[in-house]
């Protein structure tokens, strides 16, 4: 296996855009995935989306792209240690769901920095839960991200 390197040469791979497009799902109109979260459109985007707005899909993957961006910046932000691929593609899909703050304000970021990087890895485990409750389709992407991370997908 190849070394861990710095994460200022990494940058989200082509197969793991496709595994947050499908993890986030489609939505033409804006929608609340449970009652009381955040609004959505296209694929999970958040930022700005208020009941009533609509995208096709080309736009959607286009500001897909610079949402992940914006988080691949964050979490170069927070994240000294070096990673494999896979982990970053897991931490990014993360950070695209939970949001930046939470991602680097997390015992998973202490515990990457720590260079604990199972433990890192098991604590996308614990971001399974919508105020408080486990959600089904929360905790088969977390077992996704987390398999990811560990380098078996």
């Amino acid at each position: 296996m190849t070394n861990r390197v710095l994460l200022a040469s990494l940058t989200l791979s082509a197969s793991a855009l496709v595994g947050l497009v499908v993890h986030e799902g489609w939505a033409e109109r804006a929608m609340q995935p449970v009652p009381g979260d955040k609004w959505t459109v296209g694929f999970g985007t958040t930022d700005g989306v208020k009941p009533g707005d609509s995208i096709t899909p080309p736009k959607a993957l286009v500001r897909a792209l610079a949402d992940v961006q914006k988080f691949e910046g964050a979490i170069k932000e927070c994240v000294g240690a070096p990673l494999f691929q896979h982990e970053y593609d897991a931490y990014v899909s993360l950070s695209y769901n939970i949001g930046t703050t939470a991602f680097c304000s997390s015992t998973l970021v202490r515990k990457l920095n720590a260079e604990d990087y199972e433990g890192a890895c098991r604590e996308i485990l614990r971001w399974d839960k919508f105020k408080g409750k486990p959600l089904k389709g929360l905790t088969i992407r977390r077992q996704a991200e987390f398999k990811q991370c560990m380098g078996e997908s």
